[in-house]
């Protein structure tokens, strides 16, 4: 409203002016500037202030007119030279400028979120230029921007059509599909998208991540391959995530039962990734399957030395489920050398000292591992020791008593999401993130439950003829207060 009144009222001042000039030209003639004289091949010639005005007007457009007819004739010459879009080009050379401005306005409205006049801009501009490519992206971003995704669909749709523009519809699609949850269609998208352009590092990525997530194993570590040979990826990591992939895909095979593939994947998946946790486990349970002992045994020795894990002492364990608590400790103690120091060294030999009832030896394993702050696990192994070295009943609560607030230990949680997981898997359960579970311990929670600061100091101070009944009187009955995290074979014995 107000646009159009300025218009209005701008048009009334132009044409004032306008009247007002021509009146002072004529009033002129007689006072101030009198006539205009201009001798042209012996002529002269007399104009008045305004004729003046009006002759230099005509010659101007005189001019303007001269200057198109020669453009145009430039145009037919080079037309008949071989150039068959000159004349084309010089009707439409006005169309395009006005075009290119409504481009570039329909792009400055896009960049400063004014998403219907982008979309507005757009529609002028292919109306100038009749050049979808150009247009279309553009439009598509507005309407997704203003909220008309089936608008945007319709248009990522017709730039699918045209060969320069496919690349962009298909990828403008995969995006849509993945906002509305649409996984399966997505990943159609993402192989063609891939399949047009090989090359472009954020279609692989995302290529990679919907693979992994419908468990497509074979078709995830072809992708992976192809970003290792562009050189869009680490060689290190690379086999580190070809490792996972394998180890996957081996996992898949064992829910189909079909043995002999699982075997060769898993081993596949060993040798590429010898710390890998899982996959030294499914290795070893192969090869403990093939009654080969020793290649278990080698296996799991050297997924030890780099990441000494519960999971690895359960299989270890399974090599000889038969053995006597002291040939399974000194079996053990040859794991143990591989990596010592680690805390789950300790607390494995802890716990088997405890099955063999060497309560000295359980102590001295754990070392200094109860001053630096303990987690649950070492406080139950210290509990237990208490109880098999004959302590005070108030003693073996009291650490007991303890475990209630104390951190619960590592577990398998995502480096991008933190999320805890019960067991591993290759895709993260909360971020679909590939490949990133680790071995640590949890980010401490902010809250502390109500319910274990008040039964702590309960436990702790109970009476001993109420818990004497209450309390563990063996082994490995004070060892079931925590046996979440203790290895299979401490488990069985």
């Amino acid at each position: 409203m107000l646009n159009s009144l300025f218009k209005i009222l701008l048009f009334l001042v132009i044409v004032a002016g306008l009247a007002m000039g021509a009146t002072y030209l004529m009033d002129a003639q007689n006072t101030i500037i009198g006539n205009v004289m201009i001798t042209i091949a012996g002529v002269e010639y007399t104009f008045s202030p305004l004729q003046a005005v009006m002759a230099l007007i005509v010659l101007t457009v005189v001019i303007w007119i001269v200057l198109k007819i020669l453009s145009f004739l430039v145009a037919v010459l080079k037309f008949i030279n071989g150039d068959e879009t000159a004349i084309t080009r010089f009707f439409i050379r006005s169309r395009e400028r006005k075009g290119y401005q409504a481009l570039s306005d329909s792009l400055l409205a896009l960049a400063s979120g004014d998403a219907p006049v982008a979309l507005s801009k757009a529609r002028r501009a292919e109306g100038y230029l009749q050049n979808p490519s150009l247009t279309n992206l553009i439009a598509a971003q507005a309407a997704e921007q203003a909220g008309d995704t089936n608008k945007a669909a319709q248009i990522y749709k017709e730039l699918v059509k045209d060969p320069e523009t496919q690349f962009v519809g298909v990828r403008g699609l995969l995006k849509q599909k993945l906002a509305d949850g649409k996984t399966d269609v997505a990943l159609k998208l993402a192989q063609k998208a891939f399949a047009l352009k090989p090359k472009h590092e954020e279609t692989q990525d995302l290529l990679l991540q919907l693979q992994a997530k419908t468990s497509d194993w074979t078709g995830a570590r072809a992708t992976l391959q192809a970003k290792l040979k562009q050189g869009k990826i680490p060689r290190d990591l690379h086999k580190r995530r070809d490792a996972v992939l394998a180890l996957s895909q081996a996992q898949a095979v064992m829910d189909e039962t079909n043995s002999v593939e699982q075997r060769e994947a898993a081993i596949e998946a060993n040798k590429l990734s010898p710390d890998l946790v899982p996959a030294a486990c499914l290795a070893a349970r192969n090869y403990i399957d093939q009654d080969n002992a020793k290649a278990a045994a080698r296996i799991i020795k050297k997924a030890w030395s780099a990441q000494p894990h519960p999971d690895l002492a359960a299989v270890f364990s399974e090599i000889a489920p038969n053995e006597t608590p002291v040939e399974r400790l000194k079996r053990f103690g040859q794991l143990a050398k591989s990596n010592p120091d680690h805390l789950e060294t300790r607390l494995t030999m802890a716990e088997l000292n405890l099955v063999a009832e060497d309560f000295p030896a359980a102590r001295r394993a754990l070392g200094d591992a109860i001053n630096n702050d303990p987690d649950a696990r070492v406080l139950t192994i210290m509990a237990a020791i208490e109880r098999g070295q004959g302590g005070e009943d108030d003693v073996v609560r009291a650490w007991l008593a303890k475990t209630l607030t104390a951190k619960h230990g590592p577990a398998w949680v995502c480096d991008k999401c933190n999320t805890v997981h019960s067991d591993w898997v290759p895709v993260c359960t909360s971020c679909d993130a590939l490949d990133t579970l680790s071995w640590r311990e949890p980010p401490a929670s902010s809250v502390v439950s109500a319910t274990a600061l008040a039964l702590a100091p309960l436990l702790a101070a109970a009476p001993k003829s109420e818990a004497s009944d209450d309390l563990p009187v063996t082994i490995d009955d004070a060892e079931v207060v925590d046996d979440t995290d203790r290895p299979a074979d401490d488990k069985s014995a």
